[in-house]
């Protein structure tokens, strides 16, 4: 199965938290599981807040470009069409609140859960938490907007 982001068109698919082409980035995967959409994200050593645990801009971060990736995909599910159809979704982030709810430690794999809590217009609100071990620690709500054609760089 493919992640969301795999769908990305080449010349919109370089950003740092979800850009399969920025070598240097996260790479995050998104899939939808039921209703909720899922990544899975292993934090590195070089995301250290301090010794243990994770810095909250990673999370806000990954909670970003889940819910970007998590709009992409609702829109075309809104409009019955296949992630590969043309024209292409795309999203940027309008808004982005995030509350750390306790301390996110280093070592464990991370989940990311999202849930699509609004469809209007070119809109799409996701609410987004981030697991470790089981627990929450950070929860975020991306108002996400579809990107407008005039947006990409020539």
């Amino acid at each position: 199965m493919q992640a969301f982001q795999d769908y990305y068109p080449e010349n919109l698919a370089h950003c740092y938290g979800c850009g399969r082409n920025n070598a240097q980035g996260h790479q995050i995967k998104t899939y939808w599981e039921g209703d909720e959409t899922v990544t899975h994200f292993q934090p590195r050593p070089e995301h250290t807040a301090i010794p243990g645990f994770v810095y909250g801009g990673l999370l806000a971060s990954l909670i970003d470009c889940h819910g970007t990736g998590t709009a992409a995909a609702a829109m075309y599910k809104a409009e019955n069409r296949s992630m590969d159809s043309l024209p292409a979704f795309r999203f940027v982030t309008g808004s982005l609140q995030v509350s750390y709810l306790k301390p996110t430690p280093l070592g464990p794999v991370l989940e990311i859960r999202g849930k699509v809590k609004e469809i209007k217009g070119r809109k799409v609100v996701v609410e987004a938490t981030v697991y470790a071990d089981g627990v929450a620690t950070a929860r975020g709500e991306v108002i996400a907007l579809q990107m407008p054609d005039t947006f990409v760089a020539s």
